[in-house]
């Protein structure tokens, strides 16, 4: 899969050759080519974790007094021990403890860095009527038009915690861009359907999975047009049993084991050319 950041080099590279090429006299030579850089393609892909919450923002809290934003951190550092313990992808947090980050500067972490995928990673509490039924983990891709309500009243709740920010797109015109934010948009679905298909597969027969556990929503730190996104519920603390899980170490080691498979199963359908 190409990159989508070469969607937008390509048509910028375009448009400043043609610019270039009508700045020059007539007969005069063409500049030498540019020195090429060592390409980063070859460098391991990025993996962004974002454990949802933080600081002030303590996330879904359990009956037990369990709060959300430790636990999800907690997974995070485990998934992240264990991607770079398989030397096959560099990872970074949008937090290593417990602060509060904007919605928006999560998904600005990812395309600052040019990730291969950003997992999100939260362990909520059930919209109200699904409190004592609903378990078991589960995925989200975006969609501005929820799966199903369930789903659309995690992204609501999910969203409260913030806004999105803008997006930023090359100086071309508008029309340019509405074509080249369409194109990033269907690659970088792609790669979120894929990503999520990859977790739940990895996870069933391993963790409690909630009913049809691959959903979609419209959570904004999905929303990144050029980065594959999923967003992870490894549980909720709305449920007892969830919460009694999710409170022992060896349990999310073993979230984390079924996530890291997951990863590396999508990581390895990549094909950069």
């Amino acid at each position: 899969m190409n990159s989508r950041r070469s969607i937008l080099g390509a048509a910028l590279t375009g448009a400043l050759t043609i610019s270039h090429a009508s700045a020059r006299p007539p007969g005069a030579a063409a500049p030498p080519p540019a020195e090429r850089r060592p390409s980063t393609r070859a460098a391991l892909p990025l993996v962004v974790l974002d454990p949802g919450h933080g600081g002030a923002d303590p996330g879904a809290i359990g009956a037990a007094g369990t709060m959300e934003k430790r636990i999800v951190l907690a997974i995070a550092q485990e998934l992240r021990r264990r991607l770079e313990a398989g030397g096959r992808a560099r990872v970074i947090l949008t937090r290593n403890r417990d602060v509060f980050v904007p919605l928006a500067e999560r998904v600005a972490i990812a395309r600052r860095h040019e990730a291969a995928l950003f997992l999100s990673i939260h362990a909520d509490s059930a919209p109200a009527g699904h409190a004592g039924q609903a378990r078991g983990a589960s995925v989200y891709t975006l969609a501005e038009t929820a799966s199903d309500p369930f789903s659309a009243a995690l992204a609501r709740r999910e969203n409260l915690a913030d806004q999105a920010g803008g997006l930023r797109l090359p100086s071309v015109p508008p029309d340019v861009q509405r074509i080249l934010l369409s194109l990033m948009r269907a690659e970088t679905r792609q790669g979120s359907e894929s990503v999520a298909r990859q977790a739940v597969a990895a996870m069933q027969g391993d963790v409690p999975l909630l009913a049809n556990p691959h959903r979609r929503a419209g959570f904004v730190v999905l929303k990144a047009p050029d980065v594959p996104s999923a967003l992870v519920e490894v549980g909720f603390l709305s449920h007892p049993a969830d919460e009694a899980l999710l409170n022992r170490p060896a349990w999310r080691a073993r979230v984390a084991d079924s996530l890291t498979e997951g990863v590396y199963a999508y990581l390895g359908r990549r094909v950069v050319t």
